[in-house]
């Protein structure tokens, strides 16, 4: 419990970090870009202020998702990381028609963008300021298995790559002094946002859909079952899914009709154990029952079977 609220405190603090850099971009963006009367680096203000809304959502999410169950939220709070990544997805999208709106108006009617070096001077602090909390975001994300924060640091991540552009495309145009190129880098940055929102959208909707945990995982539980198949009979009705950071993972185990409870439940829990080494942040339900056919298994056991100390399961001897 204590690591999972040092992880969450960690979550935390990384997401009000995303708030605060978000907002001096924003103000600074706005400022400038309205000064210079440029609609690619408004267009940027705009896109700032989409990730500023999902960076809180983001830090929302996962102060809710950290919380424990409670009578209402029998499975937890996970999923307010999933519905936190599919409201982000919906913000990038408006942003996306907004300048692609915008864009098609200054190119039918360019006007002149003026205080050019103050555009890109503005847009170089965006590069720098966002590669650095993108990468913590990542970081934390990956380390924490967090959906909110992986959405976050993708946004910021986009958000580089149209400062690069519209950094480029400044100076573009204060070599050449067309105006023309302002819009169309405003659409290229449209074109980047409204894919960064589809990947966010979709991904962030398997887990509100409970889809199957991915297959390299579901091998994996598969896999730690096999290893121990020599101690029960067999296994069936593997579900898994996941919620947020947290895995939910359920089964049925068939298992020798003489097996006691006590040695039902210590093989259940050190199946458990083993799953939950290999997938961290994973809750697991194991249904025990007999085996009810004069099954070979059955048949070659000569006495029940004892755990000993989690190194495995042995014959006892009479």
């Amino acid at each position: 419990m204590e690591g999972r609220m040092d992880s969450a405190s960690e979550k935390i603090a990384v997401a009000r970090l995303s708030v605060y850099s978000n907002t001096v971009l924003v103000i600074t963006k706005l400022i400038v870009g309205t000064a210079m009367m440029s609609v690619g680096v408004i267009s940027e203000a705009l896109h700032s202020g989409i990730d500023l809304v999902a960076a809180l959502i983001a830090r929302f999410s996962v102060k809710r998702s950290a919380e424990p169950a409670d009578s209402d939220h029998r499975f937890g709070h996970g999923k307010f990381e999933n519905l936190s990544g599919v409201i982000e997805g919906a913000l990038i999208f408006v942003a996306a028609g907004i300048i692609v709106f915008e864009a098609s108006r200054r190119l039918l009617d360019p006007i002149e963008v003026e205080y050019v070096a103050a555009g890109m001077l503005v847009m170089g602090l965006s590069i720098v300021l966002n590669v650095y909390v993108s990468r913590r975001l990542m970081s934390v994300a990956k380390r924490t298995d967090s959906l909110a924060l992986e959405a976050d640091a993708l946004h910021l991540k986009t958000d580089v790559w149209t400062s690069v552009g519209v950094f480029v495309a400044l100076g573009a145009i204060l070599v050449t002094g067309a105006r023309l190129i302002d819009p169309i880098i405003a659409l290229f940055v449209a074109g980047l946002i409204i894919r960064a929102a589809y990947d966010i959208t979709r991904r962030s909707s398997h887990g509100l859909l409970d889809m199957a945990l991915p297959d390299a995982e579901m091998k994996e539980i598969e896999r730690i079952m096999n290893e121990h198949s020599s101690t029960y009979v067999n296994f069936h009705r593997l579900r898994a899914r996941k919620t947020g950071s947290e895995r939910q993972i359920d089964l049925h185990l068939t298992v020798p009709s003489d097996l006691s409870v006590k040695e039902s439940h210590d093989l259940a829990e050190h199946l458990e154990q083993d799953i939950k080494v290999a997938l961290p942040r994973t809750t697991i339900v194991i249904h025990v029952e007999p085996c009810d056919k004069a099954c070979e298994k059955c048949r070659l056991r000569e006495a029940p079977p004892a755990f000993k100390g989690g190194l495995g399961w042995v014959p006892r001897r009479a």
